[in-house]
This record gives C-alpha cells, sequence and structure tokens, in this order.
C-alpha cells in the first residue's frame, strides 16, 4: 500500500487526511536504542493519538503553500513529541491518573520514569526539527526554542496561581497564551516557514494559532468541569481539586457574594476532602452565578477574532477551507 502522504486530493489535504498521515509516520517510527525500559513510555505516549492537533496543523500550513506533505513530517512530528513530554511531565506535577482514557506514564511507570521518558522525548523532538533544510533550520530553531521558552513561563505562573486568590484575568489570559497557545501559533509559523511563506502571512497565521489557542484552551476549561467524561479522555473536576486558577473559578470569584467567595475558599483551604462532593459544590456555584455562558460568550468573541486572520493569509480561497475547519471542530467539541 502506498504511503498516505502520496494520496492527495486536488493538491490539498484534508484535516483527517493529515491527522491519518502523522499517525502512520509516528506508527513507523523505530525507537531501538538501549535500554528499551527508557524507550517504552515513549512509543506508549506517541501511539496515543488523540486529536493531533499541533502536527496538523504544521502541515495545514506547509499544505497552503506545497502540495506533497512528506518533507514537512518529521518537523511537524517534532512539535507532536514536544508537547506530549509536555503532558508527561504535568501529569507527574498534577498527580493525574488518566490521560485521553488511559493510564498516564506516571501511573504506569512511577515518576522517575515519567520523567526521564519525558526528558528524552524532549531532545528527540529536537532530533526530529532537525531534519529540514539547512537554509530553513535557524529560523525553525529560533521560534521552537523561544517557544519552548514560554511554555515554562507559563507552566511557572500555572503553579504560582494556585496559590494565590487575587488571579486577573487578564493575568489568566496571559499564562494560558503562553502556556497553551504559543505551540499552536508556533506550529502554524513553523510550518509557514519551512514552506517559504511571506512574512506577512507568517504573522497571520501565528495571530491565528495565538488567538485559536486560548479559546481552546477555555474549552478545555468548560470540558474539565462539563464534559461527558468518557468523550473527555480524563476524570472530570480535575482542575477543581488542584485550586486551579481557571476562567471559570477566576469569574465566578469575581461575581460572587462575600459569602460566596468565603465559601469557595474555604472548599480550597481544605486539605483533606472528598473529591466528588468538592466538584459538585462548584459545579452548582458556577451554574448559580452563570460562569459557564460567560466562558462560551469568551470563546465565541475569540473564533470571531480568527477570520480576520485568515482572510489575510494571501493564499487562494480554497486553500484556507481546512484551517476554517478547524476552527469549527474546535468550537464543537462536546460538552
Amino acid at each position: 500500500m502506498q504511503p498516505l502522504f502520496l494520496i492527495n486530493r486536488n493538491n490539498m489535504y484534508t484535516w483527517e487526511d493529515l491527522r491519518n498521515i502523522v499517525n502512520e509516520f509516528i506508527d513507523n517510527l523505530e525507537f531501538e536504542r538501549e535500554p528499551r525500559e527508557l524507550y517504552a513510555p515513549v512509543r506508549y505516549t506517541l501511539e496515543q493519538s488523540g486529536k493531533r492537533v499541533r502536527p496538523v496543523l504544521f502541515l495545514l500550513a506547509y499544505n497552503m503553500y506545497k502540495e506533497c506533505v512528506r518533507e514537512a513530517l518529521y518537523p511537524a512530528v517534532a512539535v507532536e513529541t514536544y508537547h506530549n513530554y509536555t503532558l508527561i511531565h504535568d501529569d507527574v506535577m498534577d498527580r493525574a491518573v488518566i490521560r485521553r482514557g488511559k493510564p498516564t506514564v506516571c501511573a504506569k511507570w512511577g515518576d522517575t520514569a515519567a520523567i526521564l521518558s519525558g526528558d528524552t522525548m524532549l531532545v528527540l523532538a529536537y532530533e526530529f526539527l532537525s531534519h529540514v533544510p539547512a537554509d530553513k533550520l535557524p529560523a525553525m530553531l529560533a521560534l521552537f526554542t523561544e517557544t519552548a521558552k514560554e511554555i515554562g513561563d507559563g507552566q511557572q505562573y500555572d503553579l504560582d496561581f494556585e496559590k494565590r486568590d487575587d488571579v486577573a484575568e487578564e493575568e489568566y489570559m496571559e499564562m494560558i497564551r503562553l502556556k497553551t497557545s504559543v505551540l499552536l501559533a508556533a506550529s502554524l509559523k513553523l510550518g509557514g516557514i519551512l514552506a517559504g511563506a511571506s512574512e506577512s502571512d507568517l504573522a497571520n497565521l501565528y495571530s491565528y494559532g495565538e488567538t485559536i489557542g486560548l479559546a481552546f484552551q477555555l474549552q478545555d476549561d468548560l470540558l474539565d468541569v462539563y464534559a461527558d467524561e468518557k468523550l473527555f479522555g480524563k476524570k472530570i473536576g480535575g482542575d477543581i481539586c488542584c485550586n486551579k486558577k481557571t476562567f471559570l473559578l477566576i469569574t465566578a470569584m469575581n461575581l460572587a457574594s462575600p459569602e460566596q467567595l468565603a465559601q469557595m475558599k474555604a472548599w480550597m483551604e481544605k486539605e483533606e476532602f472528598d473529591a466528588q462532593e468538592k466538584v459538585a459544590w462548584f459545579t452548582a456555584m458556577y451554574n448559580e452565578l452563570g460562569v459557564k455562558e460567560a466562558c462560551e460568550k469568551r470563546i465565541r468573541e475569540l473564533f470571531a477574532k480568527c477570520d480576520a486572520y485568515i482572510d489575510a493569509i494571501s493564499v487562494a480561497e480554497e486553500k484556507k477551507t481546512s484551517l476554517k475547519a478547524f476552527a469549527n471542530m474546535i468550537l464543537d467539541r462536546n460538552l
């Protein structure tokens, strides 16, 4: 059977085409180095496909300018490998036991193995990124490295916010821009750089990714409380149990009466609690205060901003179809 990257419909790939191509490519990656115990968690993590949002965005941007995506597969998978490295370490920090409906690496192999295999994935990400023409590597490496630093900044802010009760909405939006949005934005811009896009197009690709990344994270905030756990792939209410300062919690604290705010803080100060009871209490409070609706309104506003960035990209309209479809896919995620 011919490789999927050779199957091209009218020189443009759909979102599903590219996701299948990425999965096929990852399935064929070989990790033959010893010790095998180090690479088992790497393989386990990469094979849990999810939606492959970041490498598909990379390839969508590349495919706007180039017909065949074969030369873009290694750097696209570099972004996916880096992303999964951050998830492994996030799960250690969050004490998470389920990711994408399966045991996390730290739950399956322990924290030490999770940290070491995550570190290995970071190195592999840089190795995969190096599979590009020499004239493209400096710009791509600079963007990739700056993005990695920004994500670390965002993760630290996220941890710091857990200890504060005065996090402003603006601070939270900047934190999620760093922790989530910049990697989506970089994925698109990296694909554009590799394909030779103009500086103007690169700026619009990045801004589109940055904006939709904010909407993506606000959707995750909602899903953590209101999703069907079977569809979401991880336990509902994790952010509530960890006292994470999400858009929902910050909005609730801003809207709450003094009595409601005191009750929230009392729950957040408890070191021992029944998780189901805490999640149920906060969910009821969010419903009472209209927090879900406020979050959905902000998400719609962010999606509206994305349209202008797509429209400004200087390629034929039919080449923007799959990128526009991505926005609709994110907006329609199941609650």
